[in-house]
């Protein structure tokens, strides 16, 4: 029998969905609990279905508001449904797929499409076949009604479509939506572009069939007068163009021409839609080669592409003389740090010496610092003017400095009439790939750009801070009286600007800056130091977090330099007056880290990536102060703290927390041992190579912690041993994960030589092969003692592997004489044992080069 909804139930829901539109809280949160209580009752979603579909006397909204209760309540407990329930909804919705209205409709559309998501697309069979014979319906409202449900189906369950588990629907579903490319509705065509758009990127096979057909279609629609037609031709060009290339080919020439045309549509998403093509085009081995001779028409139409709106002026404050916004309090939605990467500990090597810093190094998909807009604080949306700049950074990636004779005059005149602070947004995105011809101009560009950071116009300041920091490799290196020193005060000027945006970008170009130029800011210190300490007393909120940021990049780039006492005095008591000013419930340094753990009920969780700034600034003033550190972890509960970001489920906050780690251990050991017991099975836990660079912290703060806690480290090395020697012999690790693991390795047997000798065999050629790159340091001298220690507990261990032993032995350069005297030691016991005859056969086995090192050093 058809289930009838009773007259008083149907009042009170009815009541109910009236009263949760009030903007009353207390109201919402009465009804709420209304609503919870009623789902106890197996019927109370047809009613909301009900409400939906039959009650057309009723306001749109409420019904609508009616059918969204019921998508929250299919998506939570639709595996709970009474069976005649779920089968009475499905009804329901397969009757209102052609409502008159479009929110109906538009609601029906979701709840259907949300039962399919639930895994029901096989088990309502009939879905598919009835909404497919809809979409023939020569009522508009059924025919849209079902196009909107399928593109929501498709938009969710794509690759089940394409699959054997329901006998390859699209096979059908293809050839039905062409049809309607053609359809006198620009909706209708809309939807049906949408659909099949949806199949390009997984190279489904019956789109694949039918791909000159749909291609065909595409170029129909081309001119079609609707924008959002428009919108949906450009999506699929630019996703075909990655999956498709080989179709496209003949007719790229006529694309391009398009292109062109529909990233000037007076409409901003098509232009947006359009503008993605060329940096789609850009990673095409073709690239060069078609586009090339339409470069003259393009660029002008990016960099045009490139100029703030009259809105993004006024947000951004860049329209004003009087610009000053810094005595305004931030909202809290303004406050998130610039992106920032997690520190990464790693080795010097002797090939291609220097630091090498990996910077999150494949754990993530991170991008170089600084990519192509300046301003992603304040205005955050994928927009044309990002989008266009992001295409000019491509593609001077790709034409490198044969952009440049086209460029320049478009900049030229840019550069000289209103709209100029593209023409500088311009020069910041070419920077990267337009390098070596950018060269010969920088002398004078330089300057000029120096000059515009005191325009008037507070926009200007901001992109011209970004723009400089792109050019910040070249300024270092040359004379420091022409460029460094005047790129610096000027920056630092900024630095203290009074719009809030000019001191955002300024800091961030200036912690740019400090990476580049790393001891070459030494003469400087006191200046730079001055100048953000400054900084403390005139930031607000979200800027300090940036602040905080620079001042942890300036320690990592000049580290001892900035452990002097005149230094530590200007640095130490703003800092000091910071951490005792800080509120429970700031998200600065420690309450950043403290409040959520603490009471999780009461704060919402941090947000990581001031987290993360706040770790890494602690981890940077370690590097940089030594031992003063000390001054703020003594009475402050730091160490609770990291104990908890050690522990914390995002992967960067870890890598952070055990870079932090490491660092304390190295200044302030007296602080970190008690904690050892809590600390090193986390670091145990935390030694897994797919997270490449958390595993690398852990493994080197473990070594580091080895070295202070010496033979104490005997109980925990069946923690961590097992792990390190399965990472060391696994095929592919990154390399500089294999030095970190051989060095800790190395270290856990300089301390405790008869716990790790055992397994000697098991990981020394791996740890040979690792380390006899690495420069001589201190990290490598101690890790050396230790395999010298293992090899007299244990000599069988090395003797199948020996060549591989003075292979690394021969690498060093200036080992310290005791060092020596250990080397020599095992390489005349290996002599004497095996007997001198032997002993030659062996070492004629050897390069030639090799065996004068040896000789050399050792006397063999």
């Amino acid at each position: 029998m058809e289930w009838k909804p009773e007259e008083e139930g149907l009042k009170q829901i009815l009541t109910l969905l009236k009263e949760s539109q009030s903007p009353d809280n207390a109201t919402q949160r009465a009804v709420q609990q209304k609503l919870e209580e009623l789902n106890k009752y197996p019927d109370f979603n047809n009613y909301l279905i009900f409400v939906l579909t039959k009650l057309t006397g009723e306001e749109e909204p409420t019904r609508s508001l009616s059918g969204l209760i019921l998508k929250n309540n299919v998506k939570a407990h639709y595996n709970n449904f009474l069976p005649e329930v779920a089968e009475f909804i499905k009804k329901e919705c397969l009757s209102a797929v052609g409502d008159p209205s479009p929110l109906i409709r538009a609601t029906v559309g979701i709840i259907i499409t949300t039962i399919a998501s639930k895994g029901e697309l096989t088990s309502w069979p009939e879905l598919l076949p009835s909404l497919c014979h809809m979409l023939d319906s020569q009522d508009y409202n059924v025919c849209e009604g079902a196009f909107g449900a399928l593109q929501k189906i498709c938009e969710d369950t794509a690759e089940l479509l394409d699959s054997d588990a329901l006998h390859r629907p699209l096979n059908v579903l293809i050839p039905k939506f062409l049809q309607f490319f053609r359809h006198s509705s620009p909706k209708i065509r809309c939807h049906a572009i949408a659909c099949v758009n949806y199949f390009i990127m997984g190279r489904s096979q019956a789109l694949m069939m039918h791909i000159d057909a749909f291609i065909e279609n595409l170029f129909h629609l081309a001119g079609d007068e609707d924008p959002d037609v428009r919108k949906n031709v450009c999506r699929a060009l630019v996703m075909l163009l990655e999956v498709r290339l080989d179709r496209l080919i003949p007719h790229l020439p006529n694309i391009i021409e398009y292109m062109l045309i529909r990233t000037q549509d007076p409409e901003e998403g098509v232009a947006l839609e359009a503008c993605e093509f060329w940096l789609s085009l850009a990673d095409q081995n073709v690239c060069r080669e078609v586009l090339a001779p339409r470069l003259q028409a393009l660029l002008p139409v990016l960099v045009r592409g490139m100029r703030y709106s009259d809105m993004d002026v006024i947000l951004l404050r860049g329209d004003r003389d009087d610009d000053a916004d810094d005595a305004e309090p931030d909202r809290e939605s303004d406050i998130r740090p610039r992106f920032h990467k997690p520190r990464s500990h790693t080795i010097k090597h002797n090939v291609g010496a220097g630091d090498s810093n990996m910077s999150g190094g494949g754990d993530s998909d991170d991008e170089e610092d600084g990519g192509a807009d300046p301003d992603d604080g304040s205005l955050s949306d994928w927009n044309l003017r990002k989008c266009s700049a992001a295409a000019l950074d491509v593609l001077a990636n790709v034409f490198g400095a044969d952009l440049l004779p086209v460029l320049f005059p478009i900049l030229k005149e840019t550069l000289f009439h209103d709209n100029w602070e593209s023409g500088i947004l311009a020069l910041g995105a070419i920077a990267d790939g337009c390098m070596s011809g950018m060269v010969p101009h920088l002398p004078d560009l330089v300057p000029y750009l120096v000059s515009c950071l005191s325009e008037r116009k507070a926009l200007v300041r901001a992109i011209t801070c970004w723009t400089l920091s792109r050019y910040s490799h070249w300024i270092v290196s040359q004379s420091h009286n022409l460029y460094l020193r005047p790129v610096m005060t000027e920056l630092l000027k900024r630095v203290l600007d009074n719009n809030k945006r000019v001191q955002e970008a300024a800091c961030s170009a200036f912690a740019t800056l400090e990476e580049e130029a790393c001891t070459e800011l030494v003469p400087y210190l006191g200046e730079i130091l001055l100048t953000l300490v400054y900084a403390f007393n005139k930031y607000q909120h979200k800027n300090l977090l940036i602040l905080y940021d620079a001042i942890g990049t300036l320690a990592d780039s000049v580290g001892h330099h900035l452990n002097k006492p005149e230094y530590i005095n200007l640095l130490m008591p703003p800092l000091i007056t910071k951490w005792n000013f800080l509120k429970d419930e700031d998200k600065d340094l420690f309450p950043l880290l403290e409040a959520n753990s603490q009471s999780p009920e009461q704060f919402e969780a941090p947000d990581k990536d001031f987290m993360i700034v706040a770790l890494d600034l602690l981890s940077g003033l370690a590097e940089g102060l030594d031992g003063h550190i000390d001054h703020l972890v003594l009475n402050s509960n730091l160490m609770q703290l990291l104990y908890q970001c050690m522990q914390d489920p995002m992967p960067e906050v870890r890598q952070s927390s055990f870079a932090l780690l490491g660092d304390l251990t190295k200044a302030c050991f007296q602080h970190v041992l008690p904690f050892i017991p809590e600390f090193l099975p986390i670091l145990g836990m935390n030694l897994n190579p797919e997270l490449i660079s958390v595993c690398n912290n852990a493994t080197w703060a473990i070594g580091e912690i080895s070295i202070k806690l010496g033979p104490e480290t005997s109980k925990y090395i069946p923690l961590v041993l097992n792990h390190l020697v399965e990472i060391i012999n696994r095929p592919n690790t990154p390399k500089t994960l294999l030095e970190n693991t051989a060095i800790t390795i190395g270290r856990l047997g300089y301390v405790c030589p008869h716990d790790v000798a055992p397994v000697l065999h098991q990981f020394v050629r791996q740890w040979c092969s690792s380390l006899r790159n690495i420069r001589d340091n201190d990290e490598k001298d101690s890790a050396f003692r230790g395999i010298c220690q293992m090899i007299q507990v244990n000599p069988g261990g090395v003797v199948p592997d020996f060549m591989f032993f003075c292979d690394a032995v021969a690498s060093w350069t200036h080992p310290k004489e005791d060092l020596k005297d250990m080397f020599t030691k095992i390489l005349h016991g290996f002599k004497n044992q095996v007997g001198e005859e032997n002993w030659r056969r062996f070492t004629d086995q050897f390069p030639v080069q090799l065996n004068s090192r040896l000789s050399a050093m050792c006397g063999i």
